[in-house]
């Protein structure tokens, strides 16, 4: 894999963001909060699993942390263009779940940016654990100002980080500094829909401070100004609500399984989920996804 594309390139103290790098800072130890990595492993061994020799498949019950999870993905992915051999960015990479998916499904050389360190060294493991560290690569960095050269990658994503990053205009304009002309822009984002309040604790943020919902004129506005063309826009909260009521259906009373969210999510993961859902079903919120096109010049 093309090893110069990403750089570190943080936000720090002397930038005269401050602000930027404290709120960072709190997304980043909601995220860290709990001992990943060994849980994962844990949960490999608890289900009969060698953890050092694993496919990706054998993790798709934790490393997809949106709604919808690896259906989700594969839904923006159809969506996006995507063809063997694009160059890959995953911006909020998390433990880089659609980065070994995509990897493995199409061929592509992918990269992805994360906050937290620790997401990101366990995304680094996993994939060890899978074999492919040589084909996915994963960088500490945020996603308004990425650690990437300019005109890098074909195709970037965004799955449910939008919601934590309170600058939508510098979070487009970074997309589209490193994407090439030609390039494509995939996001699948909650998004305010509606009026009312959001309750707290929510997988995205146990308090208010470190929420940062938008509405999608908010998205659409920003990819504007920042030379993006929205190509298509699809609002999936139907689809969420029936994938919630299967998951629920499917696990009933039971224990929590071996591996699953609860172990990036901590030990409020039943009120956080609550939360989201209800905000879901009333309209409040709903996961949104877009595609734009880097504009013609």
């Amino acid at each position: 894999m093309n090893g110069i594309l990403c750089r570190r390139r943080w936000i720090g103290p002397t930038s005269g963001r401050t602000s930027v790098r404290e709120h960072e800072l709190g997304v980043s130890k909601h995220y860290s909060s709990y001992d990943v990595l060994p849980r994962i492993r844990d949960g490999l061994v608890a289900m009969g699993l060698d953890p050092d020799k694993i496919t990706p498949e054998a993790l798709k019950a934790v490393d997809e942390f949106h709604i919808g999870g690896a259906e989700a993905t594969a839904a923006l992915l159809e969506k996006s263009g995507i063809r063997p051999g694009l160059e890959v960015l995953d911006i909020g990479s998390g433990i880089g779940g659609p980065a070994r998916m995509i990897a493995e499904r199409y061929g592509c050389q992918v990269t992805g940016v994360d906050l937290t360190p620790q997401f990101v060294e366990t995304a680094r493991a996993l994939s060890a654990m899978c074999g492919m560290a040589d084909r996915v690569r994963f960088e500490a960095g945020s996603a308004v100002a990425l650690p990437c050269e300019a005109s890098s990658f074909d195709l970037a994503l965004l799955l449910h980080v939008g919601m934590n990053v309170p600058d939508k205009a510098a979070l487009f304009r970074e997309a589209r500094r490193v994407l090439r002309d030609g390039g494509k822009f995939a996001i699948y984002e909650v998004m305010r829909t509606g009026d009312g309040e959001l309750s707290f604790p929510v997988p995205w943020a146990e308090t208010p401070d470190v929420s940062a919902l938008a509405p999608p004129e908010t998205y659409r506005e920003s990819a504007d100004n920042a030379g993006f063309t929205l190509d298509s826009e699809e609002n999936r909260r139907d689809i969420a609500i029936e994938f919630f009521s299967r998951v629920q259906a499917q696990a009933g009373s039971a224990a929590p399984p071996p591996l699953g969210l609860h172990h990036l999510m901590g030990p409020t993961v039943q009120q956080k989920m609550a939360n989201m859902i209800a905000g879901i079903r009333s309209g409040t919120i709903a996961p949104i996804q877009m595609i734009f096109s880097v504009r013609s010049s």
